[in-house]
């Protein structure tokens, strides 16, 4: 299955096909005529599935960084390590970057290209649900910093998105859970269909036969959505449905309990109730949430107190002049941004003390 992400010049194929990593250089000839290229993984991911995309890269001069898996390497202390294998390789700005791996290693990589030579071709081939139906279309790249997740960034679209759903058949569960929490998401934020869908199976178990299907509906909604606001000042606020909590938890606990996923669950849960009982969502949404987030295994609550939300999220991307957007639901697969600011945190009418 082929879409792709009509931006002008920055337009870009997303391919969808299950044995896709063995073809990878076949798609890959396509759109790039050069002679280098930089394949970025880490240590879970390479050992999987590194020599069949280099095997499919054997007409080009492959080169391959392996780093260490998890979000700690998502920070600043990583660039330097990325730049200088690029130089020792020769990378030039008619060369190309391959990020192989889950949503750190998208980011990252991603960021590297963005600024190596102040831009080099970059092809993202995510090897996780999340980054599958989220993170490696749209062009958001960024590193972490220790006040929070995602401060320093850019928007650098890739060339191409290759997607292949079998690589998912390794994942260790709680990264099924893990990028479901952003499946759900799609449903909750544009489609009450896909989020019923999602509802009438018992686990992902009972869901894996329609896993493309569901994949390529996620990463429909979010190419029209990037489509309409390429660069986050409108339409795209509603990809962070959760987020504005999901960060905070993350960073709360120092990265090391909820996943980004698990964090949007209980986010999108948490904010669907404070709304109800300002009634400005629908009553029901929450508990349709809380519902679809245990057939997948995911939490709802954290045990954050609340008082400690308004601090970390002042200092929120999306906390400007004071002022908070955070996207709510009028119901299920129809959302919208609320102006609004921290207040609406403490002010939670239920008066609970943690989330």
């Amino acid at each position: 299955m082929k879409l792709t992400v009509s931006l002008k010049e920055n337009s870009y194929p997303i391919f969808i096909e299950k044995g896709i990593l063995s073809k990878a250089g076949d798609f890959i000839s396509g759109i790039f005529k050069g002679q280098r290229i930089m394949v970025i993984s880490d240590d879970n991911v390479f050992p999987l599935f590194g020599k069949r995309v280099m095997d499919s890269l054997s007409k080009y001069e492959c080169h391959s960084l392996v780093l260490p898996h998890g979000e700690p390497t998502k920070s600043f202390q990583s660039l330097p390590v990325i730049y200088q294998a690029l130089l020792e390789a020769r990378l030039t700005r008619s060369d190309l970057i391959i990020a192989l791996g889950g949503g750190v290693i998208g980011d990252l990589a991603g960021f590297a290209a963005s600024s190596y030579l102040r831009g080099i071709r970059l092809v993202q081939i995510p090897t996780s649900l999340l980054a599958q139906v989220d993170s490696s279309v749209g062009g958001k790249v960024a590193v972490d910093l220790p006040q929070g997740k995602n401060l320093v960034g850019a928007f650098f679209q890739p060339k191409m998105v290759l997607i292949d759903p079998e690589v998912l058949d390794t994942l260790p569960e709680r990264f099924i859970k893990d990028g479901m929490g952003e499946v759900i998401k799609y449903g909750c934020i544009k489609d009450a269909s896909l989020f019923r869908k999602l509802c009438s199976h018992t686990s992902f178990e009972d869901l894996k036969p329609e896993l493309s299907d569901i994949i390529a509906r996620c990463v429909d909604i979010k190419r029209i959505v990037v489509e309409a606001d390429q660069f986050d000042t409108g339409e795209r606020m509603l990809l962070n449905f959760g987020h504005t909590l999901a960060h905070t938890i993350e960073q709360y606990y120092n990265y090391e309990r909820e996943s980004h996923g698990e964090a949007v669950g209980i986010g999108m849960y948490q904010i669907t109730k404070m709304a109800e009982e300002k009634g400005i969502t629908a009553p029901g949404c929450s508990e349709k949430i809380r519902k679809a987030l245990e057939i997948y295994g995911l939490p709802s609550s954290c045990g954050l107190p609340v008082d400690e939300l308004t601090d970390a999220i002042a200092l929120d991307k999306k906390n400007l002049n004071g002022h908070l957007n955070i996207v709510l639901l009028r119901q299920i697969g129809d959302s919208y941004v609320y102006p609004t600011d921290v207040s609406f945190f403490s002010e939670s009418d239920g008066g609970a003390e943690t989330i």
